[in-house]
């Protein structure tokens, strides 16, 4: 019995492409000596910042707050129980689809009284077309460097035995450094009581896609004459 000849190669693409989402979070804190009003000034500052985000209408597609705390602050080398004031924080998250109102949102957000801005984040839809697109494009580099080996050898490519995805990742050309803004201690003296924050221009980061897979291939019997 004789086995057709086999071909085993490995196809690979790599695409950079500009990102489609931004992630960000934000932190709401008060802090006060009552734990009632800690609670009330918190309520007040998230309400503010949850109508903040959703004014950009179809901009955002994804808000949702990922924690709430109310934590006592212990009073220096005192014994336990004794509180000097209540702390509380609110985390919400949510994901910027128009990168036009971004750099507004973000400088809007930090000018709110205690709030802490992380982010963005860039990156891709789970469900993204790039990923499908790199796929393809790994798939058909591996048939077409087969076709390039049995060329070589003086033979045709007559099936596929086996294609196995090997992997399928994405991150940022360069890490993108976080945006940390801290507000609510004072105002910086060229922006007017009252008056809209200045926009801060942000650009995206370019995202890359690798797509990778390996293939088996049967072919003719090699011309080796």
């Amino acid at each position: 019995m004789t086995h057709a000849p086999l071909i085993s190669v490995r196809g690979e693409a790599v695409l950079e492409v500009e990102p489609e989402i931004a992630r960000l979070s934000v932190h709401v804190q008060s802090q006060e000596r009552d734990r009632r009003e800690a609670l009330d000034r918190l309520v007040e500052r998230n309400q503010a910042a949850l109508e903040l985000i959703r004014s950009y209408g179809d901009a955002i597609e994804k808000l949702e707050t990922g924690g709430l705390s109310i934590t006592p602050q212990l009073k220096y080398r005192r014994r336990e129980g004794d509180i000097r004031a209540y702390q509380g924080t609110v985390w919400i998250r949510f994901t910027v689809t128009d990168f036009a109102v971004l750099g507004e949102l973000v400088t809007r957000l930090g000018d709110l009284e205690r709030a802490y801005v992380h982010g963005p984040d860039w990156g891709l839809r789970r469900d993204s077309e790039i990923y499908k697109q790199a796929a393809r494009q790994a798939a058909g580099e591996a048939v077409e460097r087969a076709r390039s080996y049995a060329e070589a050898l003086g033979a045709r490519l007559t099936g596929l035995v086996e294609l196995a995805d090997e992997g399928l990742t994405s991150d940022t050309r360069a890490p993108a450094q976080p945006m940390a803004l801290m507000a609510g201690y004072g105002a910086p003296a060229a922006v007017a009581e009252g008056a809209e924050p200045p926009s801060i221009d942000l650009e995206p980061a370019t995202q890359i896609v690798r797509a990778a897979v390996e293939a088996r291939f049967t072919a003719t019997s090699p011309d080796l004459d």
